[in-house]
């Protein structure tokens, strides 16, 4: 039984690798990209490594205060973009006034997001009163090479230049 890196798969490549060891370990994307750069110039098959982000973190970034006027208003904004979606289907396979059917399905649509958003708010009692975007970072990124290669790039990396610098940091 092999043991895999298992990773999704975009258009016929996968991101998997067989018995994967790790090469270097990385504080920023970019050294880990420039690790990699640095063995392709090398002539080492790159093809046989992944840049993988550990220690994953969740950070949430606090964006503004909610309150009724901000609820309102993205609800309405929401309703637009609804309505407008909603009655260009409607205009497309019904006959009538293009326009006509067009205000009427955004005023039915932001009055509806209206009324679910406030009952939304209304019902959270007060719990996370505010606006934020989520995003999930890693702390470190880590190459990784298939088994049969994986001495190899050690070696590579040792040549990298400012590679025995790092070592002692």
């Amino acid at each position: 039984m092999s043991a895999q890196f298992q990773g999704p798969q975009f258009q016929g490549l996968s991101l998997e690798l067989e018995f994967p060891q790790s090469v270097a370990l990385y504080d920023k994307y970019a050294d880990a990209q420039k690790a990699v750069d640095f063995l392709a110039d090398n002539r080492f098959p790159v093809e046989n490594l992944a840049i993988v982000g550990t220690e994953l973190k969740l950070v949430e970034r606090v964006t503004g205060r909610k309150s009724w006027g901000t609820v309102i208003g993205s609800s309405a904004l929401s309703g637009v973009s609804t309505g407008l979606l909603v009655g260009i289907v409607l205009a497309l396979f019904t006959q009538g006034n293009f326009l006509l059917m067009l205000l009427v399905a955004i005023a039915i649509a932001v009055v509806i997001s209206i009324i679910f958003g406030g009952l939304a708010y209304s019902m959270s009692g007060g719990k996370r009163d505010f606006n934020s975007v989520r995003t999930t970072v890693p702390s470190k990124y880590e190459i990784l090479s298939e088994h049969k290669v994986a001495a190899q790039a050690r070696e590579e990396l040792a040549k990298l230049p400012g590679a025995r610098a790092q070592a002692f940091e």
